[in-house]
């Protein structure tokens, strides 16, 4: 099952989503919160898996409502839900620790897909808009510290996280691939995006992909 919670600004919108969505057999509806406050105390008592977030909250409130969860040990896998497409608004959710970005007037059936891939560590973002993202992702300022030298201060353990992620691999096959709980591929991922200095496992894509092709040349040339 995966445990959800909806908080959006709309009472109307909050309620009729979750009883569609908890028609669902595998989704259940934990909370349905219409606000428009940015506290994660809210959801404190509510644990989920996936957190359905109104990317459309007055002022910041969505993004620091992402960033101050994302500091959390049991942080739900957060997707925006907005009635734009912005890719500048996508690239910042994604900083601020977003998994996923769907339109308020796209399929609920889309909706059902995001969410279930979310629940397994994907990364999904609006259809067309990936490539603006990366551009702009790819574009950011990095830190001063050599990509390389950022890699090597990575464990084993995280590495081979980083390349199962840069591969595509979802976060349940990578948990079966390198032998570890769920769990502890959130973990080892967490400590690697704080090492990189990157919010989002995109943004340590984004930023490393360079690095690792280049060490996987010189591999393949040695052989």
């Amino acid at each position: 099952m995966v445990r959800l919670i909806i908080v959006v600004a709309e009472r109307t919108f909050a309620d009729a989503l979750a009883s569609r969505l908890e028609a669902e057999h595998d989704i259940e509806i934990v909370a349905a919160v219409h606000t428009t406050a940015s506290s994660p105390s809210l959801f404190s008592r509510s644990p989920a898996d996936v957190m359905l977030l109104d990317g459309d909250l007055p002022g910041d409130a969505s993004f620091r409502l992402c960033e101050e969860l994302s500091q959390r040990s049991d942080v739900p896998y957060v997707i925006f839900l907005s009635h734009s497409s912005e890719p500048t608004r996508i690239v910042r959710a994604l900083s601020a620790g977003a998994v996923g970005w769907v339109r308020k007037d796209e399929s609920v059936d889309r909706l059902i897909q995001v969410i279930r891939g979310a629940a397994r560590g994907e990364t999904w973002l609006p259809q067309g808009e990936t490539g603006e993202v990366l551009r702009l992702l790819l574009r950011r300022p990095r830190p001063a510290e050599d990509g390389g030298e950022m890699l090597a201060a990575l464990t084993p353990r995280e590495r081979e996280v980083l390349v199962c992620l840069v591969e595509g691999t979802g976060r349940r096959d990578m948990a079966q691939h390198l032998h570890m709980s769920p769990n502890t591929v959130r973990t080892h991922l967490q400590n690697l995006m704080s090492k990189l200095g990157v919010h989002s496992a995109l943004e340590a894509v984004a930023l490393v992909r360079p690095q690792l092709d280049d060490q996987f040349s010189q591999r393949r040339a040695a052989c």
